[in-house]
């Protein structure tokens, strides 16, 4: 059983705080790195609002357990999706659920709020001198007074009141309270309060949850009753039922946009309360919550608590933060370096939660009761589109096991919902968002060696759900056009869906090879490649495209048919195969000056042509450098980025974190290293911010990093030295990530331009076509041959012809899928789809209309079309010019091929 020492009370979830001491890095620069954690880092807004869930990270700085269940955590009146304004010296409530870095709000349930007197209070002033946090606890005395701790564990949570003398001590709880409307039930025992809540909407969405709660305090009530919307407590009853409005305004779902934070002026009005008051000026609240059932939350509390103390219970998950976060132990670095890594590094871990009660059961998609086996824990909310990009990896990296769990959770979306859904809260889905990212999820904690879950089922699931409109709108157009074309209703952002599906489809392809299913791993593949579809060889942009495959006008500044971005930032979003989307782009040298155009500034916002790197879609453009062979440049960016977007301060964050995934690429960026391509573990390097880092994985195997002399100033690459061996190679290979090794980096003020700058030193790209390019003739009906008149030209023949190796006969099959003779590429004629659209040779473009597929049956497949090369009607007479046409199998239709 893969469990928390018993002794801390995170039964069947996480394993990371009973690593024996023997088992711990033999550096321990950082002993206790949970006092490096500042959980108020991202509570201010950090950067401008672009109007994608505002620019501040939206975290919450309240208490919470790694992957908790519970996130306790004080809520102001000021609203910013996470629930807390570090500019807001007011406080409303203390609520039991919160979401770290949404770009809507979601959860705030029950919020508990002390208060002087007899009657149920809005909200009390604080100031931040009297406010404290670390990972596993918080606190605050209002000016009144009054102090508030709160610590958790995994599904439980205790509250410690400590109330002026002479004062009446009491305390509202509220079940029908939530950020959106909410309805729910409480009852009043002699000291325990019992009940559930209602809530959902994330985004405008229609999901919908039931959190049961329990409460049990360590003093009997002096007087108790309940309140409704008129706040008069009535103490003749002893429950009540309610239905409050929510605190935010409602929002629109994501298919118009993740909308910034919304202010209130004031607190709404109680909806479905209890008040109670005891005489005692020390007061201590232990909290069980489940998604299941009231005695479920009962015995969440029972297990995890027990009879420990306040100050134990906040000791057992301060030491269990320690033991996951002292995962990446570091060496060397400032203090404000050490701050801004491990609070990073502390927002990573926050999220998925733990949504499967002490005894395995937990609510399914389908609205029914479901057990894990034994030792195992279901997880929840998934901000998929967000974390598929590096969260999920960095979980898989250091804490494999848990990632296993995380991985089956997801296939579990999909058994029990029928599909994947982008963007999940407790066991709904949401729509939020586009493409198809859970996918990717699965595919790369897969590769991270996050094994241990029912991966051949995952596939077939995932392969289904491809064809299902809930998990890909416009996945039939896609599958006819090659892409999302313009004008569908249902689809937000054609282009980008696009390159998200391409992105999931190559996720797909490694997946799929990984179990041996090789047929499948070959067609995803294949699809992967259908950015070429939307490449302009004009402009060399990767653009919207309408049903009739032209073009519609185009800035690269425009968002019209993108999602958070604007044109010139989805440019390269290729991040699998930025060797092909380079040479169409017009080779190294081009690419190199646009990338350094594009990182003139690092968070422009949506309506520039330049990097974005307050939002998702951009965080992979740093790391490109390295495949165009200057990866100086990368190392250059990274730091940039790492030092000017992220601080150790409230305003330490640009934009939304997005359940730990902004917090995830600043870990990335400080070990410098990135896992660039999903479905893939190899990383991509820039430069370690620390002389030493050891990454200990919790498997046994642990990847050291020694980088000495490392700072902000020595951040260029001279050399590296990986297991002993000298290498030029700007990233590592899988086998680094699956058997641990080492790394020995000597770092430079200056770059060291010829480092990593030889082809052979890029990191991988995936394309189609053999890795060996092979060169001959390619002939077919009546043994005559494809022949090119003249090739010297573009727009020449493509024809059936006597073989006679002549230069218009010499094909050779390209690593990025064309076919070649002369130099220029076989071409489908303006790239239609029709059957008897004629083929010519054509200056090579990189679009999809110079991509063949050579079938196991000698067939060549134009991959857009989806039409094969063809001998209009079989006529075999020289100079006939080939065409496209349904595939038949015919002997028109059957090629040998070099």
């Amino acid at each position: 059983m893969r469990v928390f020492a018993a002794a801390l009370g995170f039964a069947a979830a996480l394993t990371f705080a009973a690593v024996p001491a023997a088992a711990a890095p033999s550096r321990l620069a950082v002993n206790d790195p949970a006092q490096y954690v500042n959980p108020f880092v991202g509570t201010k807004p950090g950067g401008p609002d672009f109007g994608h869930g505002g620019g501040a990270g939206n975290t919450f700085p309240g208490a919470d357990a790694p992957f908790g269940m519970m996130q306790w955590s004080p809520d102001t009146v000021l609203h910013q999706h996470g629930g807390y304004h570090y500019d807001d010296n007011r406080i409303k409530g203390f609520s039991l659920t919160h979401i770290s870095g949404p770009g809507c709000s979601d959860f705030g349930n029950i919020p508990f709020m002390p208060a002087l007197g007899t009657s149920p209070v809005g909200n009390y002033t604080f100031s931040h001198a009297n406010e404290s946090a670390s990972p596993g606890y918080y606190s605050v005395k209002f000016d009144n007074g009054l102090r508030t701790e709160l610590t958790t564990t995994t599904r439980t949570g205790m509250a410690r009141f400590t109330y002026p003398a002479g004062q009446r001590a009491s305390l509202s709880v509220d079940a029908g309270k939530a950020f959106n409307s909410a309805s729910g039930s409480i009852t009043i025992g002699a000291n325990t309060l019992s009940g559930y809540t209602d809530g959902g909407g994330f985004c405008g969405a229609g999901n919908r949850y039931r959190i049961h709660f329990h409460a049990v305090f360590d003093t009997p009530f002096a007087t108790s009753g309940v309140a409704g919307a008129d706040g008069k407590v009535d103490e003749s009853r002893k429950t009540i039922e309610g239905r409050g409005t929510g605190s935010v305004p409602s929002q629109p779902k994501g298919v118009e946009t993740r909308k910034g934070p919304a202010a209130t002026s004031d607190v709404t009005p109680l909806a479905a309360s209890a008040f109670v008051s005891f005489n005692a000026t020390t007061v201590t609240a232990r909290v069980g919550i489940s998604f299941v059932s009231l005695d479920g939350a009962k015995a969440n509390l029972s297990a995890e608590q027990g009879t420990r103390s306040f100050d134990e219970i906040k000791t057992g998950t301060r030491d269990a933060w320690n033991g996951l976060l002292g995962r990446i132990n570091v060496t060397g670095g400032t203090d404000a370096q050490l701050r801004t890594f491990y609070t990073a590094l502390y927002h990573s871990l926050l999220h998925p939660n733990v949504f499967s009660d002490v005894d395995g059961r937990f609510a399914g998609f389908d609205k029914q009761v479901h057990t894990v086996a034994n030792g195992r824990a279901q997880y929840a909310n998934f901000s998929g589109w967000d974390v598929y990009r590096s969260q999920v990896a960095l979980i898989a990296l250091i804490a494999p096991a848990e990632a296993a769990d995380i991985a089956q959770s997801a296939v579990d979306q999909g058994k029990y919902g029928g599909y994947f859904d982008r963007w999940t809260v407790a066991n709904g889905g949401t729509g939020v968002m586009n493409g198809d990212p859970v996918s990717a999820i699965i595919a790369t904690m897969h590769a991270f060696g996050a094994t241990n879950f029912d991966a051949v089922d995952g596939l077939r699931r995932i392969v289904a759900g491809v064809n299902d409109v809930r998990q890909r709108p416009g996945w039939l157009q896609y599958n006819q056009y090659g892409y999302v074309p313009t004008g569908l209703g249902d689809v937000w952002g054609s282009a980008s869906t696009t390159l998200e599906y391409t992105s999931a489809d190559f996720a797909i392809s490694q997946f799929a090879a990984r179990l041996g299913d090789q047929a499948t791993a070959e067609n995803f593949l294949r699809r992967a490649q259908n950015w070429r579809n939307l490449f302009e060889s004009g402009n060399k942009y990767l653009q919207p495209r309408n049903t009739d495959t032209t073009f519609p006008g185009f800035s690269p500044t425009q968002q019209n048919e993108f999602v958070e971005g604007n044109g010139g930032q989805y440019a390269w979003m290729v991040p699998y195969n930025h060797r092909g989307l380079f040479d169409a782009m017009g080779g190294n040298a081009p690419v190199v000056s646009r990338l350094d155009s594009f990182f003139t500034e690092l968070n422009a916002g949506p309506n520039k042509n330049m990097a974005y790197l307050g939002n998702e879609p951009t965080l992979n453009t740093p790391w490109a450098y390295a495949y165009a062979g200057v990866p100086y440049k990368t190392q250059d960016v990274v730091r940039r980025a790492l030092t000017t977007l992220f601080k150790p301060a409230p305003e330490g964050i640009v934009g939304n974190d997005d359940l730990g995934q902004m917090s995830s690429w600043a870990v990335w960026a400080a070990l410098g290293m990135y896992p660039q391509a999903p479905g893939r573990s190899e990383l991509v390097l820039a430069s370690p911010q620390f002389a030493s880092v050891t990454i200990s994985r919790g498997n046994g195997k642990t990847i050291s990093v020694n980088a000495p002399g490392a700072s902000d100033t020595n951040k260029y690459v001279q050399s590296l030295r990986v297991n002993g061996q000298a290498s030029n190679r700007a990233w590592l290979p899988e086998s680094i990530v699956a058997n641990g090794g080492t790394l020995d980096f000597t770092l430079g003020a200056g770059p060291n331009t010829s480092w990593g700058s030889a082809p052979a030193d890029a990191p991988p790209s995936f394309d189609v076509g053999p890795a060996t390019p092979r060169t001959g003739l390619i002939s077919g009906l009546a043994s005559k041959c494809v022949d090119a008149n003249p090739p010297q030209s573009s727009g020449s023949v493509v024809r059936l012809w006597e073989c006679n190796s002549s230069v218009a006969q010499q094909w050779t099959l390209k690593s990025d899928g064309t076919v070649r003779a002369a130099g220029r590429c076989l071409d489908v004629s303006g790239s239609k789809r029709d059957n008897g659209t004629k083929v010519q040779l054509w200056d090579c473009n990189g679009t999809g209309a110079q991509q063949w597929w050579p079938k196991v049956n000698g067939a060549l497949v134009n991959s857009p079309s989806g039409r094969c090369l063809d001998v209009p009607n079989s006529n075999s007479a020289n100079g006939t010019q080939l065409q496209i046409y349904d595939c038949n199998n015919s002997g028109a239709q059957i090629w040998r091929l070099p």
